[in-house]
């Protein structure tokens, strides 16, 4: 009997991987996975003068990604194995500039169905502050290994 206390290996992987800071991106900006359960995620962005913009607050860029990663993450641990997701739609209100504080963005995962997701993101700053809500779309891609040959070629049709 599995451990229903243990993550999927799809959501294994992903930690895995942003453990040991194989995710480039996550690195530059400085996005780290605080906590997961089932369908949920909340993420930190530690502040850096490297994220301001010209304004001197957190680059928007950088409020987005954080919400992206989160639901990322937190549809993770609703995916089987061979099953991949994308971003195909993001739509974000920023509410409130960040200066100099790290920002946690929390992911619901609203609907899961076989093609798609929907998730809701709340953003705030160290201080709880409401920073930006985001309601995100992803596509839920399945790989499949083809046993045997290849397919054969598809021919030309001649018009």
């Amino acid at each position: 009997m599995p451990d229903t206390n243990e993550p999927p290996a799809p959501l294994q992987e992903f930690l895995l991987k942003e453990a040991r800071r194989k995710i480039p991106f996550w690195s530059t900006i400085g996005i780290e996975v605080a906590d997961v359960k089932s369908g949920w995620a909340r993420v930190r962005v530690r502040f850096s003068r490297r994220l301001i913009n010209a304004n001197g607050v957190m680059h928007g860029g950088a409020v987005f990604s954080a919400a992206d990663v989160a639901t990322a993450v937190a549809l993770r641990s609703l995916l089987a194995e061979g099953e991949s997701t994308a971003t195909t739609e993001f739509k974000i209100n920023f509410i409130k500039p960040v200066a100099e504080s790290d920002i946690i963005a929390e992911a619901l995962i609203l609907h899961r169905g076989r093609h798609t997701a929907v998730g809701e993101v709340t953003v705030t700053d160290a201080a709880g502050n409401l920073v930006a809500k985001a309601l995100t779309t992803y596509a839920i891609t399945r790989t499949t290994r083809r046993t045997g040959n290849r397919p054969a070629k598809r021919q030309k049709k001649e018009s």
